[in-house]
């Protein structure tokens, strides 16, 4: 039943947007290239250097193709959540906990922004040309991999999204904390962690899981040593990570509502 009801919701919303079509073939266009145009910055940086924390160009584009796929879904699934503080702020939210159906699969079904799709397909598009350019020995598991990798990350940039977004429960006004984990972890995932430093490698490969986004599948795709000296299993077991992110998502969200007591508005 509740199913049936978070379909329709996301039917209606679709339906809405694809309403003027020109003006949603526009934004999706826009969308593809401000995806392309982060991966210009990349190659700019090539044109100084010869590699990057240690992979050359190619590698790098294969990390970000991946990494830009997966946060491109999860902004399309999950990036509505950015409108919780407003949610909390106007009461809006108190109508949501008075519907017999979840708070979050009703926050992410309010408003699916489907004009990512264009950044989707220009990740899809860098990742075709990455993996045909670069040395990957081929077999099913690297078949799989190629496939799950990008799922896998967009499952953890989404309990991202869900977990640094539930803050705003206690702190109203910390969507600016918010964005700089979501947004802040697909900046890490676009490069090599082997670029940054220590304590940051640190946080955002394994407190914020941003290193099994891209960076150690890209690895098992290369088949290539980790730099850092981590196992070569990491590059398979994103989908395990994905599914453990999601998991602690859904209780910091849970914890967050249940203490919730509303701002009076």
């Amino acid at each position: 039943m509740a199913e049936s009801v978070y379909l329709k919701l996301v039917g209606a919303r679709l339906r809405g947007q694809m309403s003027y079509r020109t003006s949603f073939v526009l934004q999706c266009v826009a969308q593809a290239v401000n995806q392309l145009a982060e991966l210009a910055i990349i190659l700019v940086l090539f044109d100084r250097v010869g590699a990057l924390g240690g992979f050359s160009v190619r590698e790098v584009v294969l990390m970000y193709a991946i990494a830009g796929t997966a946060f491109g879904i999860a902004d399309m699934v999950a990036g509505q959540l950015d409108e919780l503080p407003t949610y909390i702020r106007t009461g809006t939210f108190d109508v949501l906990l008075l519907r017999p159906l979840g708070t979050l699969a009703q926050m992410m079904a309010s408003d699916l922004h489907l004009r990512k799709v264009g950044r989707i397909v220009a990740g899809l598009g860098a990742m075709a040309y990455a993996l045909s350019h670069n040395d990957i020995a081929w077999s099913p598991g690297v078949v799989a991999l190629v496939v799950v990798a990008p799922i896998s990350g967009a499952v953890i940039f989404s309990s991202i999204w869900v977990a640094a977004n539930a803050v705003c429960f206690w702190v109203v006004d910390g969507q600016e904390l918010a964005n700089t984990v979501t947004y802040g972890s697909n900046a890490f995932t676009s490069y090599p962690a082997t670029v940054y430093g220590p304590w940051l490698r640190r946080f955002f490969a394994f407190v914020i899981p941003g290193a099994f986004v891209a960076y150690y599948p890209s690895l098992a795709l290369l088949d290539r040593p980790d730099p850092l000296g981590g196992p070569a299993f990491l590059g398979w077991v994103s989908p395990l990570v994905a599914a453990a992110a999601a998991v602690v998502a859904g209780l910091v969200w849970r914890t967050a509502v249940r203490h919730y007591r509303g701002t009076g508005s």
